[in-house]
Formats: structure tokens, sequence, C-alpha cells
């Protein structure tokens, strides 16, 4: 097969990276909601300075 690995592992590396990347997305989505949070609360609790 391709690269020297079997169809099978294909299967399991195609079924990991559906996992994975949706998964990535929904966590970059929340990291990016808590750096905005964490941002806010600062500016309000120091004055809107920067």
């Amino acid at each position: 097969m391709f690269l020297g690995l079997e169809w099978y592992w294909w299967l399991v590396i195609l079924a990991v990276l559906a996992i994975s990347v949706p998964c990535k997305v929904k966590f970059m989505k929340w990291w990016a909601r808590q750096e905005k949070s964490k941002k806010k609360e600062q500016r309000g609790k120091w004055g809107d300075e920067e």
C-alpha cells in the first residue's frame, strides 16, 4: 500500500484526524473566548489602561 502502510492503518489515521480537527477548532474558539474575557476583565480592573 501507500507509504508501506496497510489499508486499515489509513482508516485509523483518517478516523483520528476526523475526530481531532473538530476538537481543535472547538478548543481554539474556547481559548479565544477565555483570552477575550481575561482582557476585558483586566481592562475594567485597571480603569481602561493598556
